[in-house]
């Protein structure tokens, strides 16, 4: 069966809660007729479980508030008028409710924690079925506490007897868990569900239903944020206390945390269902630009892992310039454009890199035409998938001439520069790494395939950085890494050629697994919560952001590191808002540090 067709059946679970009633999905239903209705049938208990599954929240469209990419360093949200752009500047206060996900998660778990405790009432479900239903359902609502506890940190563990609809505000006054226990208690779940789940999808009706390989990949997540500086030992949270005195996270390091995250990432690497994704040549040869670009738009590849449908209108109109008829909402910062290596493997402050930023290129490739700033010229594959620059070739043909790709100009007054409207990027760059090159525009026909929430290529990276920090002379670390640069195209750590050195030292080597993990994962909603749980934000997140002088003329004069933006940060930013409605509901709940 063709693998668009396959996809499309196996996420059609997730799909029937569309044109579901939510407002009745949503609820917990308060009475035995409600239960019987829900759980006397196969179809209204499945349908159920499809809303459960549609908690999961799409990552695409960076405009609004679906994704964090768009409050990373890596990205420029175009248009003033949007969330991104008033919180990047500071319009940002304790009763901000953009990007507040403390309520959908938590009907996401109230609903999954129903689910767990009523299926079994239903007579048409065989038992065997309803036992994997129930693991699912139980990983579905960790995933939903990890999120949270991503973005708020420590939270509130419900429990597990659901309150009554009628719960006075004494009783639906809890407060806070430890982050400690918000993980145990995560990863906990996780194993328990990881017993009951398939090792790989059953049919072609399962694929994207939750199986083994996505959950030992999500442990692998949480427990690598668990063991990062943010909530390892961080001392500047020893007054985060609930009411009764008890400090929410922890205020001694732990170097054992780093291990679980390893072992963890390293039981998913030991699954063996997965490999990262390359296309080769008739040599055999890796392809590495269209394994790199490919990987995210081959349905259900060796390295997909967790993926979801998605109208994908956000990446590939936001995506695209406007010669070609995209938006240009989304413009890489310089910063990015700086972290990608060049092709001989070294990144741009290497003295013996190559980079320049002087003069231009008579050269004529895939990738440029003639004239092209040197900035770009030798760069690595990843950074030609990755990012829109002036005088790029676009990815198709559907607007050029003699069935070659057009050209785009990003100065002012060229095809998709500055202009008397509102579609062309602020930094002088697009991001194109997640557009399909099957897409055309005005009309829009957007092609068809997954969003891809988590991927192999983000495990051998939670593996390396977690053994780097607890033993870092563990050959794995440079075996992984290099495995990574491999499809990549770039030299490897330590060749037999000595192009690439391996970086010398702890410290060495986390810089370069952080530039490893900035360009491999660039614009898949990682950026924003990796500053953070690193506790590097103070100094990526704020001051001076820089793109290209798009308000010059001609390519000669763009060619200029421009401010294009002065973000504003405070530390209380490293932990999101409550916002005050939550607050008034839970007179337990304390607000996070700093609002």
């Amino acid at each position: 069966m063709n693998t668009k067709i396959k996809t499309y059946i196996g996420l059609l679970l997730i799909l029937i809660c569309s044109s579901c009633d939510k407002d009745f999905f949503d609820q917990v239903p308060d009475d035995r007729l409600q239960i019987e209705d829900i759980f006397k049938r196969r179809t209204t208990t499945e349908q159920y479980l499809a809303n459960i599954y549609n908690r999961i929240r799409t990552q695409m469209d960076w405009r609004f508030d679906n994704s964090f990419e768009s409050l990373s360093d890596d990205i420029d949200v175009t248009y003033n008028d949007m969330a991104p752009f008033q919180l990047n500047i500071g319009n940002w206060d304790r009763n901000t409710s953009v990007f507040n996900r403390w309520g959908h998660y938590y009907q996401g778990i109230r609903s999954a924690t129903f689910f767990i405790q009523n299926v079994d009432l239903n007579p048409e479900v065989p038992d065997a079925e309803k036992t994997k239903w129930k693991a699912e359902a139980r990983f579905l609502r960790a995933y939903f506490y990890a999120n949270l506890m991503m973005q708020y940190g420590p939270v509130i563990l419900m429990p597990e007897e659901l309150l009554a609809p009628d719960a006075t505000i004494e009783e639906i006054s809890l407060p806070r868990n430890t982050y400690d226990e918000c993980v145990d208690y995560v990863v906990s779940e996780i194993n328990t569900a990881i017993a009951d789940l398939p090792l790989t999808p059953v049919n072609t009706r399962e694929w994207g239903r939750i199986n083994r390989g996505m959950a030992l990949a999500f442990k692998s997540r949480v427990l690598l944020y668990a063991a990062s500086p943010l909530f390892n030992g961080n001392t500047d949270y020893a007054d985060f206390k609930n009411l009764d005195g008890t400090v929410l996270v922890n205020q001694q390091y732990d170097a054992n945390k780093w291990k679980l995250a390893a072992d963890a990432a390293k039981d998913m690497i030991d699954f063996g269902q997965y490999s990262l994704y390359m296309e080769r040549d008739a040599d055999g040869a890796i392809k590495p630009y269209e394994s790199l670009k490919n990987v995210h738009l081959t349905d259900w590849n060796s390295e997909v892992i967790m993926a979801r449908v998605s109208d994908n209108f956000g990446p590939d109109k936001m995506g695209s310039p406007r010669n070609v008829g995209g938006w240009s909402a989304f413009g890489p910062t310089q910063q990015l454009v700086d972290a990608f290596f060049m092709s001989n493997g070294r990144p741009i402050t290497d003295p013996a890199s190559g980079y320049s930023e002087t003069g231009t290129t008579a050269q004529d490739t895939r990738y440029y035409a003639p004239g092209t700033s040197n900035m770009y010229v030798g760069r690595e594959p990843r950074f030609y998938v990755a990012i829109t620059f002036n005088l790029s070739k676009w990815i198709n043909n559907d607007r050029g001439s003699n069935n070659q790709p057009v050209t785009i100009q990003m100065y002012s007054g060229g095809n998709s520069g500055l202009y008397n409207g509102r579609n062309y990027s602020r930094t002088g760059y697009g991001a194109r790494k997640l557009v399909h090159p099957s897409t055309t525009l005005e009309p829009d026909r957007i092609q068809g395939r997954l969003e891809v929430q988590l991927r192999l290529a983000e495990v051998y990276l939670n593996y390396v950085e977690a053994l780097n920090e607890y033993d870092p002379e563990h050959p794995d670390i440079v075996k992984y890494l290099n495995m990574i640069r491999e499809r990549a195209g770039i030299p490897q750590y330590g060749s037999e050629d000595g192009m690439v050195p391996v970086p010398g030292g702890k410290d060495a080597m986390r810089q370069a697994i952080q530039q490893e993990r900035r360009v491999e994962l660039c614009f898949e909603n990682l950026r924003y919560f990796d500053t953070h749980r690193w506790k590097i934000a103070a100094q990526t997140d704020g001051g001076d952001f820089y793109g290209m002088n798009i308000e010059a003329t001609t390519s000669a004069g763009f060619h200029q590191r421009t401010v294009f933006e002065t973000r504003q940060w405070k530390d209380k930013q490293y932990l999101w808002n409550i916002v005050q409605d939550e607050l008034n509901k839970n007179r337990n709940l304390v607000e996070n540090p700093g609002w």
